[in-house]
């Protein structure tokens, strides 16, 4: 099993970094791979590292724009360099089992949401989760439960979506994962 980290190319507060590290830590020693950005910046670089460094498989899949910027992370044993983000996003979306987000911004919510959605069109049957550090994303899921409210996302889309706080959680989660029936169905011939 392979789960996508989506996290952040900054290394934020120090108790981030530190339960970015025993996240990676214990899906490592647990038997369960990485596939990330490929980075070594970061939120990303403290995954990679951890996991590395307990023994775990790390992919990185990252876009050649940012090998040139000398972002790849050299310690990887397994680094698939593609041309564009999208190309990226689609490749670690075929190299995993399900996704989680870490603390992060733009493009750490822009990945877990476009898994997320693909999950909802019936492109993929994964699941997908915040790993809550700190509270982190208590305001996004404030955001998220008024789209419920007024309207614009179902219940039971929200409810599939995991609020997780450690490994442990994750993989609990994904153990007892159903996933909802796509959003979109054609109609009855």
């Amino acid at each position: 099993m392979r789960i996508a980290v989506f996290t952040g190319s900054q290394a934020g507060p120090p108790s981030h970094q530190q339960a970015a590290a025993t996240f990676a830590t214990e899906l490592a020693r647990a038997g369960i791979g990485i596939v990330y950005g490929g980075g070594h910046v970061g939120l990303m670089g403290v995954v990679a590292d951890a996991a590395l460094a307990a023994g775990g498989e790390v992919v990185g899949v990252i876009p050649q724009h940012l090998v040139d910027d000398e972002l790849a992370h050299p310690g990887l044993q397994h680094i698939e360099v593609v041309q564009t983000m999208h190309e990226r996003k689609a490749r670690m979306a075929e190299l995993a089992d399900a996704f989680v987000a870490l603390p992060g911004a733009a493009g750490t919510l822009e990945e877990l949401f476009e898994a997320w959605t693909w999950g909802m069109l019936g492109l993929h049957a994964k699941p997908t989760a915040f790993l809550d550090v700190d509270g982190f994303w208590q305001p996004q899921l404030t955001q998220l439960t008024r789209m419920v409210d007024d309207g614009y996302l179902a219940s039971h889309r929200l409810e599939a979506l995991g609020v997780v706080h450690d490994a442990a959680e994750l993989l609990a989660f994904v153990d007892g994962y159903e996933h909802p029936a796509r959003k979109w169905t054609p109609p009855a011939a």
